[in-house]
């Protein structure tokens, strides 16, 4: 099963870079023209072409702020709140899997603060759940069959590069999260989880 190419509400990926083939100035002027309509869909893709080519940590903190001050309401769950420097690379290893069988387990990502390590700022928790990636999340945080990590350092769900890894079945989701974590740590991400 390839990354799916729209999200389950019918919205294009972000993982589908909907907006790779444009230029930095017609980005600019979309992201301008979404931020003025209030737009938090078109804004978001934006950004997100943005960091995923690359642009300043410093930009995106800015743009994603002006985002969220003018059109919360509407940005898609996919984007995430903060700036993640290694975001590219966590979609760039999550599209390496894909699965086979439809079925009800969901591969998600946990963003961790790591402020007090050496290793970087943030590090990913990658779990699996018949949940929802948002439901697993408000369930670690409440103590909930909790992983340690997410209950004391869980900051959001990073659902953008695992949206092609929802609604699977069980035997492939428990292979793809072993996988995906060993993957993610290959790159060089400080990854907890992925049993």
């Amino acid at each position: 099963m390839r990354p799916a190419a729209r999200t389950a509400a019918g919205a294009p990926s972000p993982a589908a870079r909907p907006l790779a083939g444009l230029t930095r100035p017609d980005i600019e002027r979309r992201l301008a023209a979404a931020l003025q309509r209030g737009d938090g869909a078109a804004g978001a893709h934006c950004i997100h072409e943005l960091w995923m080519r690359g642009e300043f940590a410093h930009n995106i903190e800015a743009a994603l702020a002006a985002l969220w001050s003018r059109a919360a309401a509407s940005i898609p769950e996919w984007l995430p709140m903060r700036y993640i420097e290694w975001l590219p690379t966590a979609y760039e290893v999550a599209l390496t899997f894909s699965c086979t069988r439809r079925g009800r387990a969901n591969i998600y990502l946990v963003l961790l603060d790591y402020q007090d390590r050496s290793r970087g700022p943030h590090g990913l928790y990658v779990g699996m759940s018949q949940y929802s990636p948002a439901q697993r999340f408000e369930q670690h945080k409440a103590g909930i069959r909790a992983a340690g990590s997410v209950l004391r350092r869980g900051l959001e769900v990073l659902s953008g590069p695992t949206l092609h890894l929802q609604r699977i079945a069980r035997a492939e989701a428990a292979r793809i999260e072993a996988q995906l974590a060993d993957a993610l740590r290959d790159a060089g991400l400080l990854v907890a989880g992925g049993h």
